[in-house]
């Protein structure tokens, strides 16, 4: 069935407009449909859910009789929950937009007039609908299936790469219904668990990621044998040193050992990056950046590691873990940081069975009326929460500190305070995880008054904390106490250590390394901000001292 755009607005004129506009643009692609009333418009809605249509955006004017816009889309939304929400206002009225930004999560508004539609209209509805398209799995046949037991890291490991790579994807348990029937059609016997079925009704049989990314279309082979510059790691700061290294004219290459976006791109919602006043989810904000970074002319491997870094003359050899390896002129390391483990026995056992590090979104429909645990009080924790708290019973945050103030940005804070069921837990540390095949039970102990308390626990999402990913690196580059790479003028603290190894007559460039020519940004750099926003400064900066290496 063709996805539908559905219109509220009860200005014949403005009606008459908008369906001009949008025939033209998206008639080929979605069925227009329109009401000047909110009682007809939501009683129509009601029988296209019962009919089983599909409602790809939902854009109504503010100013409606009986029923403000604002208040027709929170009741749309409960039909059609997966619908992209748009709000026509008017300039003076733009107060209401921004205040249903924060009432009901509103996807975007629009002030009227917007002519030429071509600057004004199309370009902002075809990123709305863009966004809407990749999450969209259409029904039937279509689409990535995955058959796997829900308490399986090998499942969890597959969904988790499929997601990060912005491949949408159904998953159906074994014991049900449809697994069994996707099983049967497919002769197989369940042995080798998880499948994972395609459009064309191929599947692969617990495959590995390399395996599995080169079926979905990933490249883990680069197409040259030499770059200007090479990327380690496709977080934000990568992201953004592809973007400006291509679009400066560096071949540039970036690789990524997972999925692109780093643990931004793992995040439920981002509110508080520069320009996007709705917010955006990481896996938003990471489609964006690799479309923009290939469409200027970066290429993208994935799913491949990086094992270690050599230098001969100026030029800096990559080795990759297929036993490849690649040269460039400069390297960009963006790898940025893994989440520290929760050193509590049983936690290996459980993990990706009901135990996850960071937000792990694709297991959020699998808390639905369970009671899930969140260990963490940083803002990624409080986005998990927030998240959450739309699927689970409910969501307890078990924090060490007195409260969310020391650690949590304010925004973050007011909305766990306004939702029901989020409940804070202060003064509490997990000493124990308990269950059979998979989580059961989170056994936590008061650090004042020692008493140790037992809770039923569907899942348990682990943020405590980050470390540099930078142990695979072999190479003599200085790292601080903790593990994160030295730049810029810290080298000079080394005194002569330093001169033994850095033989230029100038200073290192403010992101470059001990080595020169090798760069590091973002959150694996020693001193770094930890916010999307400066990692994206960082890889963009990295490219601007890229360009001075490359001038000597």
């Amino acid at each position: 069935m063709t996805p539908i755009i559905y219109i509220l607005d009860n200005n014949p004129d403005v009606l008459k407009t908008i369906e001009k506009d949008l025939a033209e643009h998206y008639g080929d692609k979605y069925r227009l449909m329109f009401a000047e009333q909110c009682s007809d418009a939501l009683s129509i809605l009601k029988d296209l859910c019962d009919s089983g249509e599909t409602v790809a955006m939902l854009l109504s004017d503010q100013n409606m009789p009986n029923m403000s816009g604002v208040e027709f889309l929170k009741e749309a939304q409960e039909i059609f929950p997966k619908a992209m929400r748009v709000l026509l206002t008017a300039y003076h009225k733009k107060e209401d937009a921004v205040n249903a930004i924060n009432e009901i999560g509103l996807d975007y508004y629009l002030m009227k007039p917007w002519d030429p539609p071509e600057e004004k209209l199309y370009p902002v509805l075809d990123d709305i609908l863009e966004e809407w398209q990749s999450h969209h799995v259409k029904d039937n046949k279509s689409g990535i299936q995955i058959v796997g037991y829900q308490y399986s890291k090998k499942t969890h490991e597959i969904k988790e790469f499929l997601s990060g790579n912005l491949f949408p994807f159904k998953f159906f348990k074994t014991e049900s219904a449809k697994g069994q029937e996707l099983l049967k059609k497919h002769n197989l016997n369940g042995k080798k668990l998880p499948v994972v079925i395609f459009e064309d009704n191929s599947f692969l049989e617990r495959p590995e990621l390399t395996e599995l990314g080169e079926k979905v279309g990933l490249s883990s082979h680069a197409s040259a044998k030499f770059y200007d510059v090479i990327i380690i790691g496709a977080g934000p700061a990568g992201l953004a040193a592809a973007v400006y290294g291509a679009s400066e004219g560096l071949k540039t290459l970036l690789i990524e050992r997972h999925s692109p976006g780093g643990q931004a791109g793992t995040s439920s919602r981002i509110e508080n990056y520069l320009g996007f006043p709705s917010g955006l989810s990481g896996a938003e904000l990471t489609r964006r950046a690799i479309t923009q970074a290939e469409r200027l002319g970066a290429e993208f491997l994935t799913p491949q590691e990086v094992t270690e870094i050599a230098v001969k003359g100026d030029y800096k050899i990559v080795k990759l873990a297929d036993g490849t390896d690649v040269r460039a002129r400069s390297i960009v390391i963006t790898t940025g940081v893994d989440w520290r483990k929760l050193e509590v026995q049983n936690v290996d056992k459980f993990t990706g069975a009901g135990i996850y590090y960071g937000s792990a979104t694709t297991e959020a429909i699998e808390c639905r009326d369970k009671d899930v645990y969140i260990v963490g009080a940083g803002n990624s924790a409080g986005q998990a929460a927030v998240y959450l708290a739309n699927y689970a019973n409910n969501v307890k945050m078990l924090i060490l500190e007195d409260s969310l103030k020391e650690m949590m940005s304010q925004y973050l804070i007011d909305q766990i305070e306004s939702t029901e069921n989020i409940e804070v837990l202060p003064k509490m540390s997990v000493v124990a995880v308990e269950g059979e095949k998979n989580l059961e039970k989170v056994i936590a102990e008061h650090l004042d008054t020692k008493e140790k308390k037992a809770f039923d626990a569907g899942a348990l999402f682990i943020f405590i904390g980050a470390k540099p990913f930078t142990d695979w690196i072999k190479l003599n580059i200085f790292k601080d106490e903790r593990g994160f790479i030295e730049t810029g003028r810290d080298l000079m603290k080394h005194g002569e250590k330093f001169k033994k190894v850095w033989h230029l007559d100038r200073e290192p460039f403010l992101l470059e390394t001990c080595t020169p020519g090798i760069f590091a940004a973002g959150d694996v750099r020693s001193g770094a901000i930890n916010r999307i926003a400066s990692a994206v400064g960082d890889g963009a900066m990295a490219i601007k001292f890229v360009h001075e290496y490359l001038a000597e």
